[in-house]
């Protein structure tokens, strides 16, 4: 046993935190930002449904996340997951602090290539799995913002005759049930990822192969969600303010089609193909389409702007932070 494993499950567990913190918000950023719950409502039933997706979708990305990389040889290659986990931190802690939305999966998934690499070299890493991430990227950037244009477009028209008081109300219960679902996705897909993270690690611990599926225990399940509802009831309410009201103000019914559109992305992924996809990326792309359906002014182009460099940046710098992390904790290692 790696005398590493506590620190390893610490730092995992600070990641969970840490994408509850800054990650899960996004999740019920619209149903806050257009008043149909309030955000203390909003948290508890993400952290119930967030529970529901971990619980309900298997492991097929949690699978992909722990196959990204093979750090299998070495001194201790727990030494790279604790790197990986620390660089996610140090980054998404900074983008939060500025109140930028940050893709917590694009995170964990560059940190692990970028510990892979420095631990194993090129070898280290899987071209077949990352092939499953550059597929989530195309999926959640631009299938969700067209999906979520048109569909958006499609329900103005079919309410077009209808009173605005009658559309509100409806779309207002509409809204809880699209969050409830965009939430559940966000646990089927964010959760899945870094408990395919926390499997790795107890593998590793162990000396044992990494299986093509893994098994998920349910104390493992329990454990993440109660943490990522921790963090999103800590931290939340900044990435809520940034998504839903400084990027763009949508209707309600615009906000029901972003989130119907981002879960329907994320669950068929899921199910079907173990891609792993980012939900701030995934819904921030969707609520533009549906904030630009009605007029493109109103969208808060800036504050696009500024996310999507995030979304950029966060591949090479987590790559980067992870690389020299490594590099560093090996060179510890050795003279201790």
């Amino acid at each position: 046993m790696s005398p590493l494993l506590p620190v390893a499950m610490l730092l995992v567990c600070s990641s969970i935190f840490v994408n509850g913190w800054t990650d899960a918000p996004n999740a019920i950023a619209t149903v806050v930002s257009t008043r149909v719950l309030a955000p203390r409502v909003a948290v508890v039933m993400a952290t119930l449904f967030n529970l529901l997706g971990i619980v309900c979708f298997g492991s097929a990305v949690a699978s992909t996340i722990a196959n990204l990389v093979d750090v299998g040889t070495g001194a201790d290659p727990l030494i790279a997951i604790c790197a990986a986990q620390l660089s996610i931190v140090v980054w998404s802690v900074s983008a939060w602090k500025f109140g930028i939305p940050t893709s917590e999966s694009h995170a964990l998934i560059a940190g692990l290539m970028g510990s892979g690499i420095a631990y194993n070299g090129l070898a280290a890493f899987h071209w077949f799995e990352f092939a499953k991430v550059l597929w989530g990227i195309f999926i959640s950037t631009f299938v969700g913002f067209a999906a979520a244009y048109c569909v958006t477009k499609l329900i103005g028209f079919a309410f077009r005759r209808v009173k605005r008081a009658v559309t509100n109300r409806l779309f207002s219960v509409g809204q809880v049930l699209s969050a409830a679902l965009m939430a559940t996705s966000h646990g089927a897909q964010d959760g899945q990822k870094f408990m395919g993270v926390f499997v790795l690690v107890l593998l590793l611990a162990k000396n044992r192969p990494v299986p093509q599926t893994v098994h998920i225990d349910w104390w493992i399940m329990l454990l993440c969600a109660a943490i990522m509802g921790i963090g999103t009831s800590v931290g939340g309410y900044r990435i809520i303010k940034t998504m839903g009201i400084d990027m763009v103000k949508l209707e309600k019914y615009q906000g029901f089609s972003a989130e119907i559109v981002a879960s329907v992305c994320m669950l068929l992924t899921t199910v079907h193909s173990g891609i792993p996809l980012s939900t701030t990326n995934t819904k921030g792309s969707a609520m533009m389409g549906a904030g630009a359906a009605r007029r493109f002014s109103d969208v808060n182009w800036g504050i696009a702007k500024e996310m999507v460099t995030t979304w950029i940046l966060t591949f090479p710098a987590c790559m980067a932070l992870s690389f020299a992390m490594t590099k560093l904790f090996v060179y510890c290692s050795e003279i201790l």
